[in-house]
């Protein structure tokens, strides 16, 4: 019985110190995504990993909405959706995807959601037209899975928009033939050509890890009474 209390015990008290780790490193990201909300910056020529996540950008140049990903698997309250992944050619020639929000899935596998921008905001094929889109968003890193089963990269050949899942920067920038930004822009709310766009960070919020910390604390406490309590009237039956 010992043995199995301490064994026990020690396992409350680990899965507790587990979960308020996740409760911290959550808690960062949150505060990170909040202070991104500060003034937008213009990169001008940084290197966009350099720069600290959910970054407010402000970056110019033009759409090519010709060639899109649509991301697959995605949840908005608890609905089935996708997002859309537009390249955008920034003027000093990097290329950036920009996520443009979520549509619900329309039920039907292969008919996808048409994703087309307003002309206005897409040069004619070939045109030598000067960058005149100024955009503002938010930089964060592509969807990661938790699983390898859970990825699904583009197809290198076909039709626009391409279907993908949890993708790699280089899988998207060997489906469009150049070479993308590693990390991806979320498209600001009130910027238009997009659809729904509430960003957070990924997962739940970090005070749910801490309720969990605090779960598995007390049941250390209440494995560690009921010894005491247990082995204390053991002790006065036999005396």
């Amino acid at each position: 019985m010992t043995a199995l209390t301490w064994l026990l015990l020690a396992a409350f008290v680990s899965l507790g110190r587990w979960q308020w780790g996740r409760f911290e490193a959550k808690r960062a990201l949150w505060d990170a995504c909040a202070r991104g909300a500060d003034a937008a910056v213009v990169p001008d020529g940084r290197s966009l990993s350099d720069l600290p996540r959910y970054q407010h950008l402000q970056v110019h140049g033009r759409w090519h909405a010709e060639r899109q990903f649509l991301l697959d698997n995605r949840i908005v309250d608890g609905a089935a959706g996708f997002e859309a992944l537009t390249p955008f050619e920034l003027v000093d020639g990097r290329w950036l995807l920009v996520d443009r929000g979520w549509l619900r899935f329309n039920g039907h596998r292969e008919k996808l959601p048409d994703i087309r921008m307003a002309a206005a905001a897409v040069p004619a094929a070939g045109a030598a037209t000067e960058p005149n889109e100024i955009l503002t968003g938010r930089l964060d890193e592509l969807p990661s899975a938790g699983f390898a089963s859970g990825r699904a990269a583009p197809a290198l050949t076909g039709s626009w928009p391409r279907l993908t899942s949890y993708p790699r920067s280089a899988e998207l920038s060997a489906a469009l033939g150049l070479t993308l930004q590693s990390r991806i822009l979320l498209l600001e709310a009130s910027e238009p050509n997009g659809y729904v766009r509430r960003w957070s960070p990924p997962g739940v919020a970090p005070d749910t890890h801490l309720s969990y910390a605090i779960q598995w604390w007390c049941f250390a406490a209440l494995l560690l009474v009921l010894y005491l309590v247990l082995n204390t009237r053991r002790i006065r039956t036999e005396q």
